[in-house]
């Protein structure tokens, strides 16, 4: 292989990372590039379980202030409905967390980013966006027609 057939890959190579669609005839993201999105994901797993933190005090201050209006007989709807909708956002964000929790196992095991269902990579931008991602936008698409 000549120089001049080396620097024809490099650029091809720069080329990969421009495109937008399925990523085809790479097998994974380099160790770098998984570096990179250890990082990410590190810092959104710590805001989520700030978020968390926040959603399970509020749920415990409700909770005290239930003994109260109990007590009195005056709870309404409205208050059930708060308490019910905090527990949706927390537990959204303990599936988000584990989640999350597993795409950092992805990347140990060094599979993250490659979509389960088409086996292609899956896009930066999608993975920098929606980093939890298992399945590329094509993928994704492909199942909601399906349904």
């Amino acid at each position: 292989m000549s120089f001049e057939n080396l620097n024809n890959i490099n650029d091809q190579e720069d080329e990969f990372y421009e495109y937008n669609g399925p990523i085809i005839g790479h097998t994974r993201y380099t160790d770098e590039e998984l570096e990179e999105f250890k990082t990410l994901i590190h810092a959104k797993i710590k805001e989520a379980r700030a978020e968390l933190e926040f959603y399970q005090e509020t749920i415990k201050e409700r909770e005290l202030n239930d003994d109260d209006i109990k007590f009195t007989g005056m709870e309404d709807g409205g208050h059930t409905n708060e308490k019910e909708h905090l527990s949706n956002m927390a537990n959204r964000q303990i599936k988000f967390v584990q989640n999350l929790e597993n795409a950092l196992i992805r990347i140990e095991n060094k599979t993250y980013g490659i979509c389960r269902k088409t086996g292609n990579l899956i896009d930066k931008k999608r993975l920098m966006a929606v980093p939890h991602a298992t399945l590329s936008i094509e993928a994704k698409t492909d199942n909601g027609r399906k349904k």
